[in-house]
């Protein structure tokens, strides 16, 4: 059985009030390339997790995410997490998906296998995110491509943010400073 299909069938095998706040360091995710991204290894950082597109009209953010990362890197890890689920604006492969965010916009920060963030096939790293029985915090559902959420240094969540919130927002780096 699938990982994500063992966690899914563990999660919904209890009653939503069985359910208990996991840890995102605990969930597994890959990179771009196939390796393991270990998200405990970003643990005493921020996080800031969004789910990206190449052929989205909020693409040009990665431009202010890769500011944010590079002004901020000793204290925040920016995860970028490629969904083709809104317009299908994400067709690409791995390579094409890598080429494309280093030739355009310079990135640097990782990059995560390209998954979905919502549905049935809803990655364990987005139902973490969405869920509240999960994260503690709050309930949400992802809207579009570039839908950001805030994880504090010790893996809480702190909040998230549509696609029309700037990457470089007071709203977000208040909480990094």
């Amino acid at each position: 059985m699938k990982p994500f299909k063992i966690f899914m069938a563990t999660l919904f095998s209890k009653s939503s009030d069985q359910m208990e706040k996991t840890s995102i360091y605990d969930i597994k995710i890959n990179r771009l390339n196939g390796t393991p991204l270990q998200l405990s290894d970003f643990k005493g950082k921020h996080i800031l997790i969004v789910n990206v597109a190449s052929k989205c009209g909020f693409t040009s953010q990665y431009k202010d995410l890769q500011k944010l990362y590079d002004r901020y890197n000793d204290k925040l890890v920016i995860i970028g997490v490629p969904c083709n689920q809104f317009g299908k604006q994400e067709p690409g492969n791995a390579e094409e998906i890598e080429s494309f965010c280093e030739i355009n916009y310079g990135v640097t920060f990782p990059i995560t296998e390209k998954i979905d963030v919502k549905g049935t096939n809803q990655h364990p790293l987005f139902a973490w995110l969405t869920q509240k029985q999960l994260n503690g915090t709050s309930n949400s559902k992802v809207k579009w491509n570039f839908q950001k959420y805030l994880v504090d240094p010790q893996g809480n969540l702190i909040d998230y943010y549509f696609s029309i919130t700037a990457p470089t927002s007071s709203k977000i780096t208040k909480h990094i400073k």
